[in-house]
């Protein structure tokens, strides 16, 4: 267990962010930290793999690579996955899933390239235990499987986190297509205000004027008090054989012991009371109740919570109720008017809202993230900095606004770092 291949998978976008995560936690770079498309593949000891599932807040999971090889049908799948020693991982006792995804595969059927996989596990176990094999269990199973499919190669991992590692285990109050706490992360790291690779975070006050249930405000605050991403969760690998107790122990000490006092501001507001309620009690749960200031009120009015700083939001869009303002339409109409036949979800929302922090916000720098490529000109705001990332199936851009009283004009050039 001294040396493991890790696959971390994670939205598209966030690659670089998580192998600067990644070397930060387990200090390991050149061929033993490569960046791929999807994810990134890492060579660590079972001991960073418990670390990384703890502290990565930009990874969807954390999988180790069992094989890896060429195949041409479902009997090449078989072989391969009963040539991997499964027995060296849990027991046949214990539940099982496969859960099988594909790139351009030539197979016909996932789910019967599934179920041979599946029997090539159970037929190793029959053949090493004197018959006994361990039982499928779809819903919350003892190990999971994961299968890779790619034009002509098939890699197997055993995943280490059980449940993705989005669900922190803070977050039982939530909205309407409430935003992930990976991208979240992932917003944080692109605006430069974690530096995900040393931990560190910028001295300057966050504010999401449209927090909904809390997830970008309590996910800086967690980050600015030192506190571990999965600190409130169980993970996959706690059933795994390999798995000591003693050893986990001591990596959760370790992360106690970090937590800290933040002094960095975090605000957040939205237009609905009931979704204040629901990102104060997240927070409470989540230990950062006494970081944040939450308030109800209404984006287009709010008036900054402090002198300069970062405010960064995921708006609502698209199939989202509601949006942060109602100063001019209420939530539903300005959700659903058009905005100025420039094809903008947010009617007058989004122009209003460049207006207010022009005036009201000079220094400020605002992130916003949203799959309208054409909110700048929405706006009438000129973007210093466009980050490309995925909302799920979604693609977004995080758009980097420098707002300077009564004018539309961006920072120089130098200033979009």
């Amino acid at each position: 267990m001294n040396d493991l291949s890790f696959f971390l998978p994670c939205a598209a976008g966030v690659e670089e962010f998580l192998a600067q995560e990644v070397h930060g936690l387990t200090g390991r770079s050149g061929q033993d930290l490569l960046t791929l498309r999807g994810g990134v593949r890492v060579r660590a000891d079972w001991r960073d793999g418990l670390k990384l599932n703890l502290h990565s807040r930009l990874a969807q999971r954390v999988l180790v690579e069992l094989a890896h090889g060429p195949y041409r049908n479902e009997n090449d799948l078989y072989a391969i996955a009963n040539a991997v020693a499964w027995e060296i991982w849990f027991t046949p006792k214990q539940t099982f899933k496969i859960e099988t995804t594909a790139q351009h595969s030539p197979l016909q059927s996932l789910n019967f390239a599934t179920l041979r996989i599946k029997d090539a596990v159970a037929d190793r176990f029959r053949a090493k235990a004197n018959g006994v094999r361990p039982s499928i269990e779809t819903q919350w199973p003892d190990c999971r499987i994961f299968a890779h499919l790619t034009t002509d190669s098939c890699t197997l991992y055993i995943d280490t986190s059980g449940e993705p590692l989005f669900k922190r285990g803070w977050r039982q109050d939530k909205g309407d297509a409430p935003l992930k706490e990976t991208l979240a992360a992932a917003m944080l790291a692109a605006s430069g205000w974690w530096n995900p690779e040393t931990g560190e975070v910028a001295q300057a006050p966050l504010y999401d004027p449209c927090c909904g249930s809390g997830t970008i405000a309590i996910e800086a605050a967690q980050i600015a008090s030192g506190i571990a991403a999965g600190s409130l969760r169980r993970f996959g690998f706690e059933k795994l054989l390999p798995f000591q107790p003693h050893v986990w122990a001591a990596i959760q000490k370790e992360a106690v012991n970090a937590q800290h006092a933040s002094d960095i501001a975090v605000f957040g507001s939205d237009v609905s009371h009931r979704m204040v309620d629901f990102a104060e009690r997240n927070a409470e749960r989540a230990g950062v109740a006494g970081a944040i200031e939450f308030r109800g009120g209404d984006a287009l009015q709010r008036m900054p919570p402090a002198e300069g700083g970062v405010i960064m939001l995921n708006p609502p869009y698209g199939e989202r109720i509601e949006v942060g303002g109602v100063a001019r339409f209420g939530a539903r109409e300005a959700a659903q008017t058009p905005g100025d036949g420039e094809g903008g979800d947010g009617g007058d929302f989004f122009p209003q809202l460049a207006t207010h922090w022009k005036k009201n916000y000079p220094g400020w720098t605002a992130w916003v993230l949203t799959p309208d490529l054409k909110l700048p000109k929405q706006m009438r705001l000129k973007e210093s900095r466009r980050v490309p990332m995925w909302n799920g199936p979604i693609e977004c851009r995080l758009f980097r606004f420098d707002m300077v009283r009564g004018s539309n004009r961006a920072a120089p050039p130098d200033a979009a770092t």
